[in-house]
């Protein structure tokens, strides 16, 4: 079994997304002349703080300022942190996770930074794709007061918590970062009264302080034998994961992890620290549940409905045909078509999709993944669902060598410390994806084949009955509706090799192109915003659908002076990225 999972795991992709001007290596305006004053402050440029305002602004934090240092510069000789010794163990730790958490200004896929510092002696290193300054948030009032020193001195702010962002909204270059990833903390309730509300909720709940990553969440709900709807890796933190949704194996059972917030607690641009719920600041709660994250404010407390830790049952699952079979895309096509079926018996789960693959001596292409369904312990029920579907898939390509593996785990854990994200990172990878219904699978599962044999690429089981059937508190929030009658979540990713623009370039047209037939199967469905990439086709709708123009009057008068800008995110329509700054369009 442990062989077999390790091909599934490793044919899941490391989504990177960036935005594209950022990632050009142009050299940055000095002096602000060239825009008269129509960018934000950066290093070199008029405007930026001086040594002894920034020294002033750290004496105001209690000392919470961090000069950035590219993690990478302990490679390079001409950095001022040379040191190779570390550099052996920076390169050794740099694929991990868990490095680029707890590095201030790291993040985990390095074409968002420009790759300007790899830990790379051969390569070239300068800080410039990074932020300039660090606030090392531990309270609200700490956010509070990055977020009024950027806006005062018109300086570009991002929030980094995890770094795990696969949109690249935690990092920008020469910017104002305000890192909550040590604002960590819970609190378990029993029942739950929102501030301001005169009932209530009469439900489990856990708060979780900005920082929190859901493999601690996990981790301590377990010891009361609770869950919560979170992400499928330890280190996705609380704060992006819901703002931007948040799908999970459990999603299909209980909802999207935005449908199963009580109460926020978030610091806006303008420096108010609100409490959001139904009863109070309703547009916000709206907004952050949803609409994306480092656009309306910056989340540093979240209340969530948990769960009982639910007993599961998975099955490692791989369909292998001879690699020049004709039949392979057809017989891809057949097995989308029945995830409508598999969601309606309860089924969950990661589906990938391949031309090449081997398990053991056995090299093929076909389809293989991860599937889970709860509230048993039987096999035989996981077993007795895919029965039909096998026999088809025998007796209509007896070619085919099937692999099952199912297992039983009593706990939610017991599953997640199976089948938690172990990929590498600090690659250059851009991904694609799009949403499909149940009609768009069903309708013709022969084109349905074929635009996988392009896209080649995966098909979560992550949203179906859940997510359509969830009671969000005040009656809606942001999601894009099309994720109400979402069967599969597709992704699909294309690596390119660091500082090569031209490769980058292409790797971008070749992804969007993979994902066009999708969207011809699909029109109108739509993508996920926190896994995709900055050239997704009217992304505005895309991501958020009928909901965005309401989202962006929010934007406007949550954030008038746009102080936290970001792509592709709510309202940034009224700047550019101009080499590393950021100027009005």
């Amino acid at each position: 079994m442990a062989a077999l999972r390790s091909f599934l795991l490793a044919l899941t992709f490391a989504p990177v997304l960036a935005h594209s001007h950022a990632l050009q290596q142009q050299p940055r305006a000095e002096g602000g002349d060239l825009y008269k004053g129509g960018c934000k402050a950066a290093p070199g440029s008029q405007g930026w703080p001086s040594e002894k305002t920034w020294a002033a602004f750290n004496q105001s934090t209690g000392g919470k300022l961090i000069r950035a240092v590219p993690p990478g510069a302990v490679c390079h000789p001409s950095q001022p942190t040379y040191n190779a010794a570390q550099c052996a163990t920076v390169a050794a730790e740099w694929p991990l996770y868990d490095f680029h958490t707890s590095d201030p200004v790291s993040n985990m896929w390095q074409q968002y930074n420009n790759d300007t510092c790899l830990p790379d002696p051969g390569a070239p290193c300068s800080p410039a794709g990074y932020p300039a300054y660090v606030v090392n948030a531990t309270s609200a009032r700490d956010v509070k007061l990055g977020l009024e020193f950027a806006r005062a001195h018109n300086i570009r702010v991002v929030v980094k918590s995890s770094g795990h962002d696969y949109q690249g909204r935690s990092q920008a270059p020469g910017a104002l970062s305000i890192w909550v990833h040590h604002m960590q903390g819970l609190e378990t309730h029993t029942s739950f009264q929102p501030q301001g509300c005169s009932f209530t909720i009469e439900e489990q709940a856990v708060t979780a302080q900005g920082g929190t990553q859901v493999g601690f969440v996990y981790e301590e709900l377990d010891k009361i034998d609770r869950t919560i709807v979170g992400g499928g890796a330890k280190t996705v933190s609380v704060g992006g994961y819901i703002t931007g949704g948040g799908h999970s194996i459990l999603a299909p059972t209980y909802g999207l992890a935005v449908d199963q917030v009580l109460q926020m607690e978030v610091v806006t641009p303008m420096g108010d620290i609100l409490v959001a719920n139904e009863c109070q600041n309703q547009d916000l709660f709206w907004a952050m549940r949803g609409g994306g994250g480092s656009t309306f404010g910056v989340l540093t407390a979240v209340t969530l409905i948990t769960y009982p830790t639910p007993q599961m049952v998975g099955l490692d699952i791989a369909l292998f045909a001879d690699l020049n079979a004709t039949f392979v895309w057809d017989m891809v096509g057949y097995v989308l078509s029945q995830y409508p079926y598999l969601d309606s018996k309860g089924i969950s789960g990661y589906g990938y999709f391949s031309k090449n693959f081997s398990y053991g001596p056995i090299t093929g292409a076909g389809a293989g993944g991860f599937f889970a369904i709860v509230g048993t312990q039987d096999v035989n029920d996981m077993l007795a669902i895919w029965a039909p579907i096998l026999a088809h898939v025998n007796e209509t390509w007896p070619g085919v060598t099937p692999i099952l593996l199912p297992a039983a785990y009593p706990r939610f854990i017991d599953w997640f410390h199976v089948y938690y994200d172990q990929e590498a990172t600090g690659a250059d990878v851009w991904i694609g994806s799009h949403l499909l219904d149940a009609n768009s699978l069903t309708k013709d599962p022969k084109a349905m084949g074929e635009a996988y044999k392009v896209f080649d690429g995966s098909g979560y089981l992550v949203a179906g009955q859940g997510v359509k059937n969830a009671k969000p508190r005040g009656g809606s929030n942001a999601m894009n509706p099309s994720w109400r009658k979402t069967i599969s979540h597709s992704t699909t990713s294309t690596v390119f090799p660091p500082l090569n623009r031209t490769a980058k370039i292409e790797a971008l047209a070749a992804v969007n192109a993979r994902t066009e037939p999708l969207r011809q199967l699909a029109p109108g469905m739509g993508a996920y915003i926190n896994e995709n990439n900055p050239a997704e086709p009217d992304w505005q709708h895309a991501f958020w659908g009928e909901n965005y123009d309401r989202l962006l009057q929010i934007k406007r008068a949550i954030d008038p002076l746009d102080v936290l800008w970001c792509h592709p995110c709510v309202g940034n329509e009224r700047w550019k990225e101009v080499g590393y700054q950021l100027c009005r369009a």
